[in-house]
Formats: structure tokens, sequence, C-alpha cells
């Protein structure tokens, strides 16, 4: 439970920094988002076992439209299996990710002031070690593997500055997904 505290108390920190000299990725044209939030990792089975720790991520905002945008990004996780939530009838499960990560995003916004929903999805690839240790999978990789994001989330303020979202990756050939409850700033490329 400390690290979880530790890591919200980050993030909210992050976040007000940022708050006062963040743009909006509701506007059309290129920007820098960068993302910091809670990590997260488990199992496609319905077992009471995660990872937790810390997610970092940046991405290249190229957007047309206030409503699409494609996003390249870049980011790291690093979650490990949480030994005190584990039953005694799952003593020896595990669940963790430590991984870079890198793809391309779609992101479909309704471009509103002050809470603006979106929606991501698209395709790419770890490299890192994984860990799903399950009575039904036992999957332990390092390695190159695929993923699938997907995100969905509010943008928030006047000028939707600030993104507070759900980022999941799937790793349809480890059984496990890792997410995060993240909060992400952009910054206008040109100004």
């Amino acid at each position: 439970m400390q690290t979880i505290t530790r890591y919200v108390v980050i993030v909210i920190t992050l976040t007000l920094i940022f708050l006062q000299s963040a743009f909006s990725q509701q506007q059309k044209g290129t920007f820098i988002n960068a993302s910091i939030g809670l990590g997260i990792t488990t199992p496609y089975d319905n077992v009471d076992v995660y990872g937790d720790g810390i997610f970092i991520q940046a991405e290249y905002v190229w957007a047309p439209k206030r409503w699409f945008s494609l996003r390249p990004y870049v980011g790291y996780i690093n979650t490990a299996t949480d030994e005190d939530s584990l039953s005694e009838s799952f003593i020896n499960a595990r669940a963790s990710t430590k991984a870079f990560f890198l793809g391309g995003k779609t992101k479909l916004a309704i471009p509103i002031p002050w809470v603006a929903p979106y929606v991501e999805l698209g395709l790419g690839a770890s490299v890192g070690s994984f860990e799903t240790v399950t009575p039904f999978v036992n999957e332990k990789e390092s390695g190159l593997t695929l993923h699938v994001p997907f995100s969905f989330g509010l943008a928030l303020g006047r000028n939707n500055n600030v993104d507070v979202g759900l980022s999941y990756y799937f790793y349809p050939l480890l059984e496990q997904f890792s997410g995060a409850f993240a909060v992400g700033v952009s910054f206008p490329i040109h100004r």
C-alpha cells in the first residue's frame, strides 16, 4: 500500500507542476505528450493476482483535426507481484512486467471544453521480461513481443490541457495485460 501511495503522490505533484504551462492536445497541430502513472499487470485468467509499479510514456502527437490524432509512442513499465495480495491457494502465482515499449495509436475524442472524453487503439511491440504464473498458465518470457494498446479517459480543463485515463497493453501471446492509471500533459512543438 505504501508503494501505491508513493506513486499517487508523484502523479499528483507532477500534474500540479505542469498544469499551469500545459497546452491542450485537443487542438490541431503537433505536440509532445508526457504521461506517468501507477502501473499494474494482471493475467487474463480470473485469478486474484497482480503486480504493481510505475508507468512512464511519451507520445508525439499529430492532430490534423480536433477530434482525431495519430500518436507514435515510447514508454516503460515496471511491475512486480504484490506478495501481500496473494491468497494461500495462489501463493506461487505471479504477474509482472519489466519492459520498454513502442508503437502507434489513433485517438478519437469529443473536443468539448472542461471534460473531453477520448478513446485510443493501436498496435505496438514490447521488449523486456514478462511473467504470468497461475493455476492455468505458466508463461515466463524475455525478449520482443506484440502488444495491443487500448486507452480511454478524459481531457480536463478549459483547454483540455491535462488528460487522466486508463491505458492497457494486451499481450495475447503471454496471456496477461499491463496497464496504468496515468496523468498526462501536452506541450506544443510549435507555438
